[in-house]
């Protein structure tokens, strides 16, 4: 039976409700951003789920966040993750739909681990679908929800499967936004990207900057970047 909850150094995020389960690649995009969020006044999480990013950009940041989440399932299980965690006072659980939601302030960022694929192989499980499936939360809804909720100077950071990244990067800047960072992922050297990490702003940068970061070695070990990265969240780190 599977572990139904993911132990951090700081933390402990349940996640036996959720159809999405902590992962490498969700770990390696809330560590991305945790730093950054840093200074930040006001988040938003959009399908917080298990509240996983929430949590480590809690860790290292003194904004408010907010973590909207549909399933009432998921839902809960965000509300008990919060209470637990160090952050609970900075942290306000937000249940519906993203797209609808009567927001009454502005975010100065906005992260979001979407649902990636769009036409693949679903699941019978309609929950999943929800998660994994852009059938619920398309990328034109989330640029709009984004585009709404997001302050002028504000940014956004997006995890999504590499084969969808060009389509949403032309997207995003259909609507204004300008790519501030790219970071491609993949398994080990031998292996082809998988993930994409994405950063944008209405405030351009002049060209983005773009990394690779590779997760394990040719030993099968972590690389020193995934070390760098997860270090104040891994506990076997």
């Amino acid at each position: 039976m599977p572990n139904p909850y993911f132990k951090f150094k700081q933390f402990t995020v349940y996640h036996d409700r959720c159809a999405m389960k902590v992962c490498t690649d969700s770990c390696i995009f809330g560590a991305w951003f945790s730093g950054k969020a840093a200074g930040k006044q006001l988040i938003l999480d959009i399908g917080a789920g298990s509240g996983l990013l929430t949590l480590m950009l809690a860790q290292k940041s003194q904004a408010a966040f907010h973590a909207i989440e549909i399933d009432p399932f998921a839902f809960e299980q965000l509300k008990q993750n919060i209470s637990a965690s160090p952050w609970k006072d900075n942290i306000t659980a937000l249940e519906g739909d993203a797209a609808a939601y009567p927001f009454t302030r502005k975010y100065d960022f906005i992260i979001t681990n979407p649902p990636f694929y769009d036409g693949d192989l679903k699941s019978d499980n309609t929950k999943i679908n929800l998660a994994r499936h852009d059938a619920g939360l398309t990328f034109e809804i989330i640029i709009d929800i984004i585009d709404r909720n997001l302050t002028p100077g504000g940014s956004f950071g997006i995890l999504l499967p590499f084969h969808r990244t060009a389509a949403f990067e032309q997207l995003a800047a259909g609507t204004g936004f300008s790519l501030l960072e790219k970071v491609l992922i993949r398994q080990t050297t031998s292996h082809s990207f998988f993930r994409s990490i994405l950063h944008f702003s209405k405030e351009g940068a002049l060209s983005p900057q773009i990394c690779e970061l590779i997760i394990r070695n040719s030993q099968g070990e972590y690389t020193e970047a995934f070390h760098a990265l997860l270090r104040d969240y891994y506990l076997a780190l």
